[in-house]
């Protein structure tokens, strides 16, 4: 075996809260804009309304996310953005991601 993570002893680590496919869709909106209004996310994931709450939470509770709620008159309204840590964490995934795939090609 040749490949470079296993010459070296070491794994990719890999982040199992992003790497969840569902949080993985949710992250990757985030990280290409400011913030999102959670019917945003919702559409542009696929994902049902308790999905994405339910991921949300778990995203907030590890600080990858935040979650504002106001009103826009009398309609309500939620505002999620990633987090500094939110943000580092998922370009640390995506560089062990690809670091373990260019493995795969020596």
């Amino acid at each position: 075996m040749t490949k470079k993570a296993n010459s070296e002893n070491q794994q990719v680590e890999i982040d199992k809260l992003i790497h969840e496919p569902a949080r993985l869709k949710i992250i990757a909106q985030l990280y290409v804009v400011e913030s999102a209004d959670f019917l945003f996310l919702m559409r542009q994931t696929g994902l049902s309304q308790g999905n994405v709450s339910g991921h949300l939470s778990k995203l907030e509770d590890a600080a990858y996310v935040e979650i504002e709620k106001g009103y826009i008159g009398k309609r309500p309204q939620t505002i999620i953005s990633l987090t500094k840590k939110g943000r580092e964490s998922f370009k640390k995934y995506i560089k062990n991601m690809r670091e373990l795939f260019d493995d795969l090609d020596e």
